[in-house]
């Protein structure tokens, strides 16, 4: 019998590590490597023109690798129940392949797709390699139910098989003598198309900071691989300036896409690290981001509302505020909070943004600043980022907003002084706002404070050249922390009603206990300025009587860490952020490493702030070499940076 094989590309836009595509090929006398275009998606308003270039990118790299096996990519415009029945007829097809998708729609979709190849007697072959588990498993394991707290699913992952080993990649070898049958009016039919034929305009359109296709997202695997100070120890390194630029080892989008296999980068990251820490086992959060990445696929795959409030099981109902003017400022940059402003616009020229500028944002959109619904974010950036992907988009919205997963609403960026701590200097503000650029330091994360005489000098005036600040951040904070506060007391009586007599009482005993937290004064907020080492050292202290005199001290961690947060105050809150605990793992952190984190941080040579401070100083004109050295000995006393 004569196998045709046709393999379907949608995710997974790669050679290496495609186990359908390598499953389909055995046996075949001939297979076809179709991209179908659905028209509904290339209408679709809300994919943006730096995310179908680098799909099209994509799809050249995919098509210029296949060329060298003597086959092609085709490219079919139309919708797939409408394609696949006539590819059968034409091509006489007896073998269908793809990729499994574990997002709802996606399902649907390849049902419907298999429903029509059962019969027309096509056989189909689906392999998972999107994904580093079978999702479906994780979720029998916790009995039928998906789980909502990271801590949970890594638990149930150390409790799977080991993840499967990347397939060979697709070479002549393996191709065989399996052959692609091409016509000479091939680019004609089924060509990839150009921006134009798909109605973008072009014009003006900056060069790709990120290059789409396989062959780049293996390069930059090599890259990001060979980095050795990373290598070294393994450690995320610290917030600054240069994190916030795209970096040539980024790889978000290529895994969005499947132009990288998640398989080849976790068992390139394992072998690495055995290699490195002399075969020792590496730690799950070595797997941090992809790990993140599964656990809001995992997440979602049952849940086709995952991306709604209303009609989402695990979504908090919040009355969020509708308005379009507002969210339009967001949207475009136009908030007068430059450190905002700046991240925006490079979302719209770039196409990506720092995870932690994108957990900024959307603070400032949700719970923080606006009070504008999560869905209104999570469509602007399924437009414009390029790593967009429904599943991880949308939780992480969700997430971000205190929607689900995580609810410690209490903490939020403040759009001022996240920014001046990372990048004191303002070079990542001037880059993307240059119309700030005249700005000196002190006053380019908050311009409308500055003197007329620096406007002028500056030649901004904020209000004609630059907009005046939209909101007034602490008052809106404060306002939308209550509203917040108040949302989750009424979800926590609602769930309250169906408990028994005894959790009834094990939470009146809980509330009393609460409620004695507010019988003893708390100590006042951290001082980050002047001798902060000390600052600490003290108010460390005053926070453990507290804790102990309140009966606080023996709770839930989490619970604990909230109290510490609710109490440091709104300056250390911020310095929350930046400090070396993964803030996409803190729910598995102790009391007592984010202790320790804190006192790193106000350890002298952690404090980056004060680094960049005395490093900076420069002698002033007519200052004397004696009065300037006693400057920077002031400077080094107040800090305990160094000895002068």
């Amino acid at each position: 019998m004569v196998v045709n094989t046709v393999h379907w590309f949608r995710k997974g836009l790669r050679l290496h590590d495609n186990p359908s595509l390598g499953d389909s090929i055995q046996g075949a006398h001939s297979v076809r490597c179709v991209y179908i275009l659905d028209p509904w998606f290339a209408g679709s308003s809300n994919v943006g023109i730096s995310r179908w270039r680098f799909l099209l990118q994509c799809l050249e790299d995919l098509d210029a690798s296949l060329r060298k096996l003597n086959s092609r990519l085709f490219v079919i415009r139309g919708q797939p129940t409408d394609v696949f029945p006539r590819l059968f007829k034409e091509w006489n097809i007896t073998r269908l392949s793809y990729e499994y998708d574990s997002e709802p729609f996606g399902k649907e979709r390849d049902a419907a797709i298999k429903k029509l190849a059962n019969e027309a007697g096509v056989e189909v072959i689906v392999r998972i390699s999107h994904t580093l588990y079978d999702l479906d498993k994780i979720i029998e394991l916790n009995g039928g139910q998906s789980p909502l707290t990271y801590k949970r699913f890594q638990t149930l992952i150390s409790r799977m098989e080991a993840v499967e080993t990347p397939a060979e990649t697709i070479t002549a070898e393996v191709m065989g003598l399996c052959t692609s049958p091409v016509s000479e009016d091939h680019d004609e039919k089924f060509g990839v198309p150009s921006l134009e034929e798909l109605g973008f305009d072009t014009e003006g359109l900056a060069s790709a900071v990120w290059p789409g296709g396989e062959t780049e997202a293996l390069t930059r695997l090599e890259r990001h691989l060979e980095r050795k100070a990373w290598v070294a120890n393994f450690e995320r390194p610290r917030m600054n300036a240069n994190s916030l630029l795209a970096s040539p080892t980024g790889l978000s989008p290529y895994l969005r896409f499947g132009c990288l296999s998640c398989r080849l980068f976790y068992f390139k990251l394992t072998d690495l690290y055995r290699k490195v820490k002399k075969n020792s086992s590496p730690p799950l959060s070595l797997y941090g981001q992809l790990l993140w990445r599964e656990f809001f696929y995992m997440a979602a795959t049952n849940n086709p509302r995952f991306d709604k409030m209303e009609g989402n099981p695990i979504c908090v109902q919040i009355p969020w505020d509708k308005n379009p003017e507002a969210l339009a400022k967001w949207a475009e940059g136009r908030t007068g909070f430059p450190w905002i402003d700046a991240i925006m616009t490079q979302l719209r020229q770039e196409g990506w943004i720092h995870h932690l500028a994108r957990h900024a944002v959307a603070c400032f959109l949700t719970r923080g600043d606006l009070w504008i619904s999560w869905e209104e974010g999570m469509k602007v950036f399924e437009e414009l980022l390029l790593d967009a992907d429904w599943s991880v988009n949308a939780g992480s919205w969700m997430w971000l907003s205190c929607s689900s997963f995580f609810q410690q609403f209490f903490h939020c960026y403040c759009p001022v002084g996240f920014g001046r701590r990372t990048d004191p200097n303002g070079d990542y503000i001037r880059r993307y706002l240059p119309v700030l650029r005249g700005f000196p330091a002190k006053y380019i994360y908050d311009p409308w404070n500055a003197p007329e005489s620096v406007q002028k000098a500056a030649k901004c005036i904020i209000g004609v050249h630059y907009p005046k600040p939209m909101v007034h951040h602490a008052e809106a904070s404060r306002l939308n922390i209550e509203r917040m506060k108040q949302i989750y007391q009424q979800l926590s009586c609602y769930r309250g009603l169906g408990k028994t007599k005894t959790k009834e009482k094990e939470n009146a005993t809980l509330n009393h206990a609460s409620l004695s937290e507010y019988q003893f004064k708390p100590p006042s907020p951290l001082i980050l300025s002047g001798n902060i080492a000390e600052n600490w050292r003290r108010w460390e202290q005053r926070f453990s009587l507290y804790m102990t005199a309140a009966g606080s001290d023996e709770k839930d961690e989490n619970v604990k860490i909230a109290i510490l947060l609710h109490t440091i105050g709104e300056e250390a809150l911020e310095v929350y952020n930046t400090l070396t605990i993964d803030y996409e793992d803190r729910e598995n952190h102790t009391m007592q490493e984010t202790l320790q984190a804190f006192k790193q941080y106000c350890s002298p040579q952690k404090n980056i702030v004060f680094e960049h401070q005395f490093w900076s100083h420069k002698m002033a004109d007519g200052l004397s070499v004696d009065k300037f050295v006693t400057e920077l000995r002031q400077k080094s006393k107040d800090c305990e940076w160094c000895l002068v």
